[in-house]
């Protein structure tokens, strides 16, 4: 009885191995239709797949996102701070050809091919006179002296005051100051000589004094410094004639000059280095003598 078994075992187990195989055979051969129960299987696990894939899925997707997110944020930093960075040295860049503008519009002045020119930068203003005087980073070191004439590319804006080793200070041609006085002339089709003594604050406007009341002068005619007083080189642009009339005697004739410079906004100016000896620091005191025989004064000085 237990070998009739162990037969039937044996024989349960060939026929098992022999289905298996021929299982394994039928799958492995080329076929073009999937049969029912490989059909059943695979659509069964499809399913399964798609049902946990689907949220799998969009939970990655919603991770990618933030991260995406997070990535355009600071790429969006980045990019701001370069924009900002961009925008400094393009403004920098426009300020030195701005600058450079300046500069070489200064050099190109004609008034100056007789003097040394010193170029120098506004770096304050007198709190005390505002309007008055401002204060250049060239001094004494840099070969600058008292009473020299100071301009900007648009015309002549004062002169030199007061003097240090590293700085000078400018009265300009807008002040209240007595005895300053430019000695000026007018372009017209004679030309007219005068004196700027002090300005008007109400118009805003410089005024030309002591014209010979016989001499035509019209509105709309150009002044310049005359060079007559000693200080001022001749022709440097002073302004625009706007209105004519006499003075308090009626002897001479009194114009207001509106100025070719912008006293409100001075950033370089050009100091005119002259190689004369100045006298003293009044423009337009000089007298005759002195403005005939420049080199017999500076004889007599001498001896």
């Amino acid at each position: 009885m237990p070998h009739f078994f162990f037969n039937k075992k044996v024989i349960l187990l060939l026929v098992g191995m022999i289905f298996l195989v021929a299982l394994i055979s039928f799958s492995l051969r080329d076929r073009t239709n999937a049969t029912l129960p490989e059909q059943i299987i695979k659509d069964t696990v499809g399913v399964a797949q798609s049902i946990v894939a689907k949220p799998a899925n969009y939970i990655a997707g919603i991770f990618n996102n933030i991260d995406s997110l997070l990535n355009t944020y600071e790429e969006n930093k980045r990019l701001k701070a370069r924009l900002e960075e961009f925008a400094v040295v393009q403004n920098e860049a426009l300020q030195l050809k701005s600058d450079i503008k300046k500069f070489e519009q200064i050099e190109k002045s004609e008034n100056l091919k007789a003097f040394n020119p010193i170029q120098a930068t506004v770096i304050a203003r007198n709190p005390d006179q505002w309007e008055e005087k401002i204060i250049l980073d060239k001094g004494s070191s840099h070969g600058v002296t008292k009473n020299m004439a100071v301009m900007t590319a648009s015309g002549l804006i004062g002169k030199i005051t007061l003097v240090t080793p590293f700085t000078s200070e400018v009265e300009l041609l807008y002040t209240n100051n007595p005895n300053y006085r430019v000695s000026a002339m007018v372009l017209g089709e004679k030309e007219a000589y005068g004196l700027i003594e002090g300005f008007d604050e109400e118009r805003n406007e410089l005024i030309l004094k002591r014209i010979d009341s016989s001499l035509m002068v019209k509105e709309g005619e150009q002044v310049v410094s005359s060079g007559l007083g000693g200080i001022f080189p001749k022709g440097i642009p002073i302004g625009e004639i706007t209105e004519i009339s006499t003075d308090d005697y009626g002897l001479t004739k009194m114009a207001y000059v509106k100025p070719s410079a912008d006293f409100s906004i001075l950033e370089y100016v050009m100091i005119a280095n002259r190689t004369s000896t100045v006298i003293d620091g009044a423009d337009g005191n000089s007298t005759n003598k002195d403005l005939t025989n420049p080199q017999e004064d500076s004889e007599e000085e001498d001896e």
